[in-house]
C-alpha cells in the first residue's frame, strides 16, 4: 500500500521514521512519500520537502511567513491527489496537518493522526474537527485519552515515542563521548536550546550567562543537526569551558549533572534520562501576548503536564532572566532536597508514560484499519 506521511519537525521526522519502520514490517509492499527529514528518508521514504523549510515557531513569525505556508499547503494537496495513497498520515504540526486532514478526508482519503494536536491546550473545538477529519487519532499523553471522551470520541493511547528513544548509555559510550569531544574532567551543565532557530537566538543567549556563574562546571550545548552552526557560534564565541555538540541527546544527558532545557520534547527526555531541570521558554513579546490569549495550560512542559503539578520549574517570558534561571540552576545542581524530590516524581511519571514499542502498536492500529474497513 502506498503511504503519505507528513512531519514538520525534527522530532516528528524521528517518530514518523520509527512508524515507517513499524508498517514497513507488517506491509511488505509499502510506500512511503513524505514531508520529513532525513531519519524518515532513511527508512526507505522518498522526501518530498524537508522539515527545515517548514519550521516556523510563534504566532507573529507563522504570520510573516504566511505566504509561503499557503504555497505549500496548496502543493501537498496537489501531490496527495497525484500520487493517490491509500493512507495519508499526519504526525503533529497541527496548523498544516489539520488542513490536510479535512483535505484528505473531503478526496475521501483514509486519515490517521499519529500525535494528534493538542486540542487540550487550545481551541479546544478542534476535538470534533479531528474526530471528523481522521479515522483514528493516537495521543501520546495519557491524559488526553479523558479528554477526547468528555466530547464522546474515541482517541487512542499508544504510549509516548520518546520512550522508544531511550537508550541505556553505558559506561563505554559515555567515555567515548567524553573523548570525542574532549571534555574535560568537569561535570556537565548540559544546555538544550530547541530545534528552531527563533528558540534558539531568544534562550541560548540567557542560558550561557549561567557559565561564568558556575566555573566549577563546564557547559556542553546540544546542537540541532539542521541549524547552521553560526546560529549558535554568534552567541557562544565569547565564552570559555563550552562545548557544542552535535550527538544524540541522550549522551549529553549522560555525563550531565543538570539540564537547562527550552520547553518542549527535550523537557520529558531529560525527565526520562533522570536528569534535574529547569525548563526555560521565551519568544517575541507578540508571539507571547497572543498565547497568554488563547492557550489554556497551567504549565508548558510535558513533564509538569503529564503529572499535572510543578515537577520541574519553568521560567516563561519575562521570568527567564539571569537571577532567576541562576537560582533554580544552584537548586538543583546543589540541594539534595530539590534534586531528591525531582527524581521521585520522575519515577513516578516513568510508570504514567509506558513501556516501549509505541510505533509499532500505532502501526499495528493503522493496517487492522486499513484492512478491515
Amino acid at each position: 500500500m502506498k503511504y503519505y506521511i507528513i512531519a514538520g519537525e525534527a522530532s516528528g521526522d524521528l517518530h514518523a521514521a520509527r512508524l515507517i519502520k513499524a508498517i514497513s514490517q507488517g506491509d511488505n509492499n509499502a510506500e512511503f512519500r513524505c514531508w520529513g527529514g532525513d531519519k524518515m528518508q532513511s527508512e526507505g521514504a522518498h522526501v518530498v520537502k524537508h522539515y527545515k523549510d517548514l519550521a516556523f515557531m510563534g504566532f507573529v513569525e507563522v504570520l510573516a511567513n504566511i505566504s509561503e505556508i499557503l504555497k505549500n499547503i496548496k502543493f501537498c494537496k496537489s501531490d496527495i491527489m497525484e500520487w493517490q495513497p491509500d493512507a495519508v498520515i499526519l504526525v503533529d504540526y497541527p496548523g498544516f496537518n489539520m488542513r490536510i486532514a479535512k483535505f484528505a478526508k473531503s478526496k475521501n482519503f483514509k486519515v490517521y493522526y499519529y500525535i494528534s494536536p493538542q486540542v487540550w491546550a487550545w481551541k479546544k473545538y478542534r476535538v470534533h474537527k479531528v474526530n471528523k477529519y481522521t479515522d483514528l487519532a493516537f495521543v501520546i499523553l495519557p491524559f488526553e485519552t479523558d479528554f477526547y471522551a468528555k466530547y464522546g470520541y474515541t482517541a487512542h493511547y499508544v504510549g509516548n515515542p520518546l520512550v522508544d528513544s531511550l537508550v541505556d548509555v553505558n559506561q563505554e559510550t559515555k567515555d567515548a563521548f567524553i573523548k570525542q569531544y574532549n571534555l574535560s574532567p568537569k561535570p556537565v551543565i548540559a544546555l538544550i536550546p530547541g530545534s528552531r532557530v527563533q528558540e534558539i537566538k531568544k534562550v541560548l543567549p540567557i542560558m550561557m550567562q549561567m557559565v561564568d556563574k558556575f566555573p566549577e562546571y563546564q557547559s556542553v550545548i546540544s546542537k540541532m543537526k539542521n541549524i547552521d552552526e553560526k546560529v549558535y557560534q554568534d552567541v557562544v564565541k565569547t565564552y570559555d569551558n563550552v562545548k557544542l555538540v552535535e550527538s544524540p541527546i541522550s549522551n549529553i544527558l549522560s555525563v550531565a549533572s543538570a539540564a537547562l532545557v527550552t520547553s518542549g520534547t527535550a523537557t520529558l527526555e531529560t525527565a526520562l534520562y533522570n536528569v534535574p531541570q529547569v525548563v526555560c521558554y521565551k519568544t517575541s513579546a507578540a508571539s507571547f501576548f497572543i498565547a497568554k490569549k488563547i492557550v489554556d495550560v497551567k504549565f508548558i512542559s510535558l513533564v509538569n503536564l503529564i503529572m499535572d503539578k510543578q515537577v520541574v520549574k519553568e521560567l516563561i517570558q519575562n521570568d527567564l532572566n539571569s537571577e532567576n534561571l541562576y537560582h533554580h540552576l544552584n537548586l538543583i545542581l546543589n540541594d539534595e532536597t530539590t534534586i531528591n524530590k525531582m527524581k521521585d516524581d520522575y519515577k513516578v511519571l516513568k510508570n504514567k508514560v509506558g513501556e516501549k514499542g509505541v510505533a509499532d502498536r500505532a502501526a499495528d492500529l493503522i493496517l487492522n484499519n486499513l484492512l478491515n474497513h
